[in-house]
């Protein structure tokens, strides 16, 4: 199970943590951190995925969906993805966001897939 998404409207939709279950830990699948890779894709409109951290070169498990344009986090957050379909969903898990970052409602990703390609 992800820990329940942190949520901050007109801002960020996050979870991944894997490890302990909060927000504050995580562990990628090579274990431990691993290096920033490109910055190439920029976080220039809504629904980007990149990966949360906590400084260069500390990727995890945590990741995040912008809600909004986040030009200030390129250079700083890798970005690998782009939500193309159910950006409806993403939108509903903002609304139930706060500006602590606690949701309203307890979220649980229960189902969870693979995509061949992404842009």
């Amino acid at each position: 199970m992800l820990h329940s998404i942190y949520t901050v409207p007109n801002f960020l939709i996050q979870g991944g943590d894997l490890t302990h279950h909060n927000g504050i830990g995580g562990e990628s699948i090579y274990g431990g951190k691993f290096k920033d890779e490109s910055f190439q894709v920029l976080h220039n409109k809504r629904y980007m995925l990149a990966m949360a951290n906590s400084g260069p070169n500390t990727n995890g498990s945590q990741f995040f969906i912008n809600t909004v344009k986040t030009s200030w986090l390129d250079g700083e957050n890798v970005v690998f993805g782009q939500v193309l379909e159910g950006t409806e969903l993403v939108d509903v898990l903002e609304r139930l966001g706060t500006n602590s970052g606690k949701t309203r409602k307890k979220v649980v990703i229960t189902k969870s897939g693979v995509m061949k390609k992404w842009f």
